[in-house]
């Protein structure tokens, strides 16, 4: 206890982690300890420090610390959500962007070393978290992002103003047609879940919009579909696409692309995990009518294989 008869930091924070264990939060200490940073507004080397001491837990703090205890997503508390080199603001409407998304900007940034001026766009950008981490880390870059959801959109505009993408609200399907075959990189995490594939977090289930997870179809594969359709109509010949997916859609995937004859280069890659995260592909430098994009045959896979984003 401190002087003042309340709870000391440490004690705070050692108590948080364990109603947010109890709760089954994933990582109580960590979020007990971010919750606290936030309403200090110190980092973590600070926090420690203070911890050492005597000073008091911070005003409010219990009742952040209760709401992440029903499973309120901690960027919803914190409002901010930290991707690569960017926060980000993030609220209700939007999905939170994942760190294994964050290997998907990698191939794009490295995709663009040694081009001058590269055009690039993000379909279905949710909070912009790749559009803008491409544009802050490739500054020469032309950066376009789409997205549909009219509240997506809004906490997109908050994030990518400032760092100057072009950003539009329309459908990754037909989006874009004034730029037709200007690309030199197309990339999207576009909604994939299959439609009865339940994500087990609350988090997610709860208060991750709809729209950003479920793909369409059984198999959650109408909009990554159309996503490879579009990248074909919006790309230079031999530009490149990336699309982030579930492990389990990778096969899927790399066969759709394979079996348009639209594509070269068709490669799987792995997140920071290890499990495959991303597909990637060339465009051919003569290529068919994007409306002459076929199916492949559907994999083995049943919709409650996790698919989880």
């Amino acid at each position: 206890m401190t002087a003042g008869n309340g709870p000391s930091l440490a004690e705070a924070v050692r108590e948080a982690t364990e109603v947010l264990a109890a709760a089954g939060v994933p990582s109580p200490r960590v979020d007990a300890e971010l919750l606290a940073e936030h309403l200090l507004g110190v980092g973590l080397g600070r926090l420690r420090a203070l911890m050492l001491g005597d000073a008091p837990a911070p005003e409010g703090y219990a009742d952040l610390v209760a709401e992440r205890a029903q499973r309120i997503p901690l960027q919803h508390i914190t409002g901010v959500a930290h991707f690569r080199y960017l926060e980000l603001a993030v609220g209700p409407g939007v999905f939170i962007p994942r760190p294994e998304t964050e290997s998907v900007v990698q191939l794009v940034i490295d995709r663009l070393q040694g081009m001058a001026h590269p055009k690039v766009v993000d379909l279905g950008t949710g909070s912009g978290a790749i559009a803008g981490s491409i544009a802050h880390e490739i500054p020469g870059a032309e950066v376009h992002a789409v997205e549909y959801s009219v509240f997506a959109h809004a906490w997109a505009a908050k994030n990518l103003a400032p760092l100057g993408v072009h950003l539009v609200r329309g459908d990754l399907r037909d989006a874009l047609p004034e730029h037709n075959g200007t690309f030199d990189v197309v990339v999207s995490n576009p909604p994939y879940i299959p439609a009865e594939a339940i994500p087990n977090e609350p988090e997610v289930a709860l208060h991750d919009p709809p729209e950003a997870l479920y793909g369409g179809g059984a198999d959650g594969m109408e909009l990554p579909t159309a996503a490879a359709a579009s990248a074909a109509r919006l790309l230079v010949p031999g530009g490149y696409f990336v699309m982030e997916h579930a492990e389990v859609q990778s096969e899927w995937i790399a066969a759709m692309l394979t079996r348009t004859g639209l594509w070269s280069e068709v490669t799987t890659h792995p997140d920071l995990n290890g499990k495959d995260r991303a597909t990637s592909a060339v465009l051919a430098v003569s290529v068919l009518p994007p409306s002459g994009l076929s199916e492949p045959a559907r994999p083995e896979q049943t919709p409650s294989e996790s698919c989880d984003k």
